[in-house]
């Protein structure tokens, strides 16, 4: 079966999992797999030299069971757990998001449309501070952690030749769902023209 995949990668506080929401409710046969939902407990999740934990890589999260979940979906997305439309002729849709999609090798293929949410620094850092964590972020964190880590994997992603759409969270809630909604309304177009032709050229 034809499935169609979105990444929403980026910044923390970016946005990404209202742009993923809002999606959802304008795409149909759209379900949403978010990677917060697979962080490791706190007991498991290691601390730096300068006592932080390290909640900003690939460690701390059980990619093994998001991987089981992404797959469950791709085998039988009408009958996923996430899936909240079972009945309809559109192409399955699932949107994934979360701030590290694009540094992990085993979803490299699986992205037909990938973007990453961007904004500068204070505002990230204020948009960070209004924000209630568990366990809270301790002074220094934001600085010593959270930025250096983003930095680092964005770079990582901009050093591999890979087509991804780089969005201005700064926008408007609004104006970001547009500007991702006709891109995304355009490459599902094309995607059905392509599952008619390729239905037409077997039954010819």
């Amino acid at each position: 079966m034809k499935t169609f995949v979105i990444g929403i990668g980026g910044v923390t506080n970016g946005g990404k999992t209202t742009l993923a929401k809002k999606l959802q409710k304008h795409l149909p046969n759209c379900s949403i797999i978010s990677q917060d939902d697979f962080f490791k407990p706190p007991s498991e999740i290691e601390t730096d030299k300068n006592g932080f934990l390290q909640y900003d890589v690939l460690e701390a999260l059980n990619m093994e069971k998001m991987m089981s979940t992404i797959s469950c979906w791709m085998q039988s997305p009408r009958h996923s757990p996430v899936s909240t439309e079972r009945n309809t002729e559109d192409v399955p849709v699932l949107i994934i998001e979360g701030f590290l999609l694009f540094n992990y090798k085993p979803l490299e293929t699986i992205w037909n449309r990938r973007y990453f949410v961007t904004i500068p620094y204070e505002e990230c850092k204020r948009r960070r501070s209004t924000r209630v964590y568990e366990p809270p972020d301790p002074p220094g964190y934001f600085d010593g952690h959270v930025w250096p880590m983003y930095l680092k994997h964005r770079q990582e992603i901009e050093d591999i030749e890979w087509e991804i759409v780089y969005l201005d969270g700064t926008k408007s809630k609004e104006d970001l769902f547009s500007q991702v909604y006709e891109d995304l309304r355009q490459e599902l177009a094309k995607q059905k023209l392509s599952c008619k032709a390729s239905l037409e050229g077997s039954s010819a």
